[in-house]
């Protein structure tokens, strides 16, 4: 199949290396000198981000006990890979975490029925005690960023929070879902239509989370440029 497809002057690329590249060039092109990765889980982005060659700062922010101390470990190796421990939103104020058994899921809002059906895993096993703070109160410096939030449905809230650090935003990664997959999540028209309004362009959509029992696409990663960015 490979020898035919090159025969006919194309060649195939692995999803993942095609996504990869996307990113790699969009970086490159944006001059980014701070990536802030909001829901940093253990840091598995940023490391993501190394291994593409992006070598400027990072600050990686993730609420979670557990999970924030592997975050920290992952960073103690990197000088310019700077953690806090802290949940975002639009305003301050304090909040339960709710701690899911496969930790990813973990999500200031209630996990869903249909996020359940799809990933038993994802069950509540903890609630942890949080301070939330809009990521405009923290100084995280910057002139040209790439803002990826991963806050398993409470990514609207943060965006509201992020006001003036977005001013400053080339790049957005968001997770996006497609089914209410948390109780009190943002619709994700409504949640496009947020990132629009600010005006971005969607550069490319990464398929995320499936329903292995259906195939049913239940989350993806929406990455956006700013409209006229140089």
């Amino acid at each position: 199949m490979r020898a035919l497809v090159e025969r006919s002057g194309y060649e195939l690329i692995p999803l993942e290396r095609a996504e990869n590249d996307i990113l790699t060039a969009a970086l490159r092109r944006h001059r980014v000198d701070l990536a802030v990765d909001v829901g940093a889980n253990q840091g598995q982005y940023a490391r993501r981000l190394r291994t593409l060659g992006y070598n400027g700062r990072i600050l990686s922010l993730e609420p979670g006990r557990a999970a924030f101390h592997l975050l920290r470990r992952h960073a103690d190796r990197d000088a310019l890979w700077e953690v806090l421990q802290a949940a975002l939103g639009e305003t301050s104020a304090d909040r339960d975490l709710r701690v899911s058994e496969n930790s990813v899921s973990s999500s200031l809002l209630e996990v869903g029925d249909r996020h359940l059906q799809a990933a038993v895993d994802s069950r509540t096993v903890g609630i942890e005690a949080v301070r939330v703070l809009p990521l405009d109160s923290i100084d995280v410096g910057g002139r040209r960023l790439l803002l990826k939030v991963d806050t398993q449905g409470y990514e609207l809230p943060v965006l509201l929070g992020a006001t003036s650090t977005l001013s400053r935003c080339r790049l957005l990664q968001l997770e996006v879902s497609l089914a209410r997959l948390y109780d009190g999540q943002t619709d994700y028209v409504a949640l496009l239509g947020h990132v629009r309004e600010l005006g971005f362009e969607v550069l490319n959509l990464l398929p995320g989370f499936r329903d292995g029992s259906t195939g049913q696409l239940l989350q993806f990663d929406l990455l956006a440029e700013r409209l006229g960015a140089q």
